[in-house]
């Protein structure tokens, strides 16, 4: 790419001196004819001029000297267009005796090597003689040379300029493209603290810019899902548990109906799929869509989950309302923090579970305490804390993406407070 942009540049800059320099040739070498006609035909008025008096009187004049500055060779011919004085050859030739005709006023042309002007010198009606000024061929050759030499040399450093800055931008404007393809495959390589250059310029800058959201996205996505699959796991185990209890149950007591067990085996069925499908959707970056909580389905659906898990261990779980507001969150968030509360007080907790649902202002509040010892001054959120379930730094995060908090509000009894946003009322019309 870099010796791409480099070929094109000076391509271009070449093609543009190209264009512009047929067109000054051109023009220089017009300019120096009719510098030169210029300068032959003062030499040749100087002269006649001076002689035409003594041309006149029939006399052979003498060539008078002219300026330092003038390179052009004079001669004096006769009307028989003979050399009478100066420099020219002994008998003019076709412009000396077209200006002896006297048809016309200045005659050039090119006679052997030279550049020739011939004016003739009139007395009255007569022509009295004629004046050569002549210059050499190759002195216009040198001119016209020296001059496209000066215009070559000068195109020459201009393609040379726009090959240097050709090779500064070049090496500005890939230099960047170069970090930013190393960054992306050390982004493809696994590497999501690879981040792109910033160069100064906002095309590529914006490329850098989209690159490192990228790798911040894909890192963070990453993470993510390695602790929710970490912390989902033990979800799992819940439902599976109970299932378990369940049927060993059963076939300790062979003359019980299998019905009921059956029954209780498809509802923990129901319920893992449920935790399942509830923890697929959560661990998504898009989440669940909210909706006005029906907080009664969801509070008989946790009644039977926790009877299940705490039943076997000869423990009860009571519900109370106390005039809870609605919320407007995800069921399926709100499903998986309860049953994290519940497996930690199965867990980890004594006696009667108690979940309470009440209005905390603007807020619904949902309290899971049992009876178990004084936490203390332990942090039960602390994903490495013996003692309590690594599910509930996962309800915390899963509390917080639903606008609400997960706290511990009273440890002895340890009690568990879930705060959610209570829906605002429909406005009146």
């Amino acid at each position: 790419m870099r010796r791409r942009i480099i070929s094109l540049t000076v391509l271009a800059a070449l093609v543009a001196t190209v264009l512009f320099a047929l067109p000054l040739f051109i023009a220089a070498m017009q300019y120096y004819r009719d510098d030169t006609k210029s300068e032959l035909e003062r030499a040749a008025d100087a002269v006649a001029l001076a002689v035409s008096d003594e041309l006149t009187a029939g006399r052979t004049p003498a060539v008078p000297r002219l300026d330092d500055e003038a390179e052009a060779e004079t001669g004096i011919y006769g009307p028989d267009v003979r050399l009478l004085a100066g420099h020219g050859p002994a008998v003019g030739g076709s412009v000396e005796r077209q200006a002896a005709s006297a048809t016309v006023d200045v005659v050039l042309g090119r006679e052997a090597d030279e550049v020739v002007l011939a004016v003739p010198v009139i007395s009255g009606s007569r022509v009295t003689g004629v004046v050569r000024a002549a210059l050499p061929m190759s002195e216009l050759r040198l001119r016209v040379a020296l001059t496209w030499l000066g215009m070559a040399g000068l195109a020459i450093a201009a393609i040379g300029v726009s090959w240097l800055l050709a090779r500064r931008v070049t090496t500005r404007l890939v230099r960047p493209l170069e970090e930013l393809a190393a960054a992306a495959g050390r982004l493809g390589d696994g590497d999501f603290t690879a981040r792109g250059p910033r160069a100064g310029i906002t095309e590529i800058d914006r490329v850098g810019e989209a690159l490192d959201a990228t790798a911040t996205r894909i890192g963070e996505t990453l993470e993510r899902e390695r602790a929710f699959s970490a912390e989902a796991s033990h979800q799992l185990r819940n439902p599976l548990t109970g299932l378990r209890l369940q049927l060993e149950a059963a076939l300790e007591t062979p003359d019980a109906d299998p019905h009921a067990a059956i029954r209780a085996g498809i509802a923990s069925a129901d319920r893992l799929e449920r935790t399942i499908e509830d923890l697929l959707a959560l661990g998504r970056e898009r989440r669940a869509p909210r909706a006005e909580l029906d907080l009664e389905a969801l509070l008989e659906e946790v009644r039977q989950a926790g009877e299940a898990l705490l039943a076997p261990h000869g423990r009860t779980l009571r519900i109370i309302r106390e005039d809870p507001p609605t919320a407007r969150v995800a069921a399926a968030a709100v499903r998986q923090v309860l049953g994290v509360l519940l497996d930690n007080a199965a867990t980890h907790g004594r006696g009667t579970v108690t979940l309470v649902a009440r209005d905390a202002g603007d807020a619904l509040a949902i309290d899971v305490a049992d009876e178990g010892p004084d936490l203390g001054e332990t942090d039960p959120f602390a994903t490495a804390a013996a003692g309590h379930g690594i599910g509930l730094p996962l309800a915390r995060s899963l509390a917080e993406a639903e606008g609400g908090r997960l706290r511990l509000s009273r440890p002895d009894p340890p009690t568990f407070t879930l705060l959610l946003p209570a829906a605002e009322p429909p406005t009146p019309t």
